[in-house]
């Protein structure tokens, strides 16, 4: 049974496979009468949205469930609800809090579970920003993708992927929030056509050069009692227009979302004709269409 709770669940081809069928068109079918049930733990905008308008192109029936209704490991533990779920629906995504709980559905699950989002990862997010530079650049390999701010948990997946497609990451963060060893180790493991990770000590070093910019908000959900001080260690790590100048004169802004102007990107950069955010979020919808087809296709069930 394939899951993919991270994006090295995928090997480098199989992670182009997935792009490549992200911009075909949905087969119908694929999951006509079938359900799948999508758990929300976290809220969300753009993960139920986009998964769910992705499943009734395919043909199936999307069901969100939200925490308060099954008690992650309140009412009822992580792997009775997911043996009871995965005999209702012919795939079962997951929006979490740790990391280990998608582990733990997929551990006891007989259909494939996705990671919607964890503390440790979000390869959904991660997918939908390679498609997005793939199809404005026309390749990844040979590019170059800075990465500002804080080491979130979209970075990480971020990162992974870059480098498995032969996109190479420029790291620029505050002491104390950027990869870790064991990050950037992993990273060297999966590394195609020559791509590297390499950890900058300013922006505008991490900038130079680069085909695109990625940041994540400074105070991600569930971090907002650390807002006080998030602010000032990330004093100087905006993305303003100033910075996106020593990127090349192509290069475009990209960001998860939601984001906050004024933050860690200035109004001028995100609305501003190099951005891609929405067309970002909007491939949230065409990558995770992708990846199901992919992980329901002959072979991979």
């Amino acid at each position: 049974m394939r899951h993919l709770l991270e994006i090295d669940d995928l090997s480098p081809a199989e992670l182009a496979e997935v792009l490549d069928l992200a911009e075909k068109p949905a087969p119908t079918g694929l999951l006509s009468h079938q359900g799948v049930g999508l758990i929300f733990e976290k809220p969300s905008l753009r993960t139920r949205n986009s998964c769910e308008a992705a499943i009734v192109a395919l043909g199936g029936h999307p069901v969100a469930i939200f925490d308060n209704e099954i008690g992650l490991d309140k009412r009822e533990s992580v792997e009775d609800i997911t043996k009871v779920l995965a005999g209702y629906y012919s795939l079962l995504g997951a929006r979490v809090f740790e990391h280990g709980k998608v582990e733990r559905m997929a551990a006891v699950s007989k259909v494939p579970v996705i990671n919607l989002l964890s503390d440790d990862a979000h390869p959904c997010q991660a997918l939908a920003d390679l498609l997005t530079i793939r199809q404005h650049f026309g390749s990844l390999q040979g590019h170059t993708l800075a990465w500002i701010g804080d080491y979130t948990n979209v970075a990480r997946s971020l990162t992974l992927g870059a480098v498995m497609s032969g996109l190479s990451v420029r790291v620029a963060c505050p002491p104390g929030y950027g990869p870790s060893e064991a990050d950037l180790d992993h990273s060297a493991t999966l590394s195609q056509h020559g791509a590297t990770v390499t950890i900058c000590r300013r922006p505008e070093e991490a900038v130079h050069g680069a085909s695109a910019v990625s940041t994540d908000s400074y105070v991600s959900m569930g971090k907002e009692a650390e807002e006080a001080i998030r602010r000032q260690v990330f004093e100087g790590y905006q993305i303003t227009e100033p910075l996106m100048a020593a990127a090349v004169s192509d290069a475009v802004f990209l960001h998860c979302l939601p984001a906050h102007r004024g933050d860690e990107v200035s109004a001028t950069v995100i609305d501003g004709p190099r951005s891609l955010v929405f067309s970002q979020a909007h491939n949230r919808m065409h990558a995770f269409r992708g990846l199901v087809v992919w992980l329901l296709s002959d072979g991979h069930r």
